[in-house]
């Protein structure tokens, strides 16, 4: 499980870009975004979040906001 913080949400089509501290961007794709039961991001929150795959395979399959429990 990687930590970031919100760089962009887009509310419309609830998609967001999260930053790693080691300022590695991913993408949140919405279908990721709504499977996780979130209802929307605020830039510079921090979240948790999930990656398969490596370099540019990478993908994020499950992103919540860092201080609720990880489900799994």
């Amino acid at each position: 499980m990687l930590q970031g913080t919100v760089k962009s949400f887009d509310p419309e089509t609830q998609a967001a870009v999260v930053l790693t501290d080691a300022r590695v961007e991913y993408d949140v794709p919405a279908e990721v975004f709504r499977v996780s039961g979130l209802r929307k991001l605020t830039l510079g929150q921090r979240v948790k979040f999930r990656v398969e795959g490596e370099g540019e395979a990478a993908r994020v399959t499950y992103v919540n906001i860092l201080t609720l429990p990880d489900p799994a």
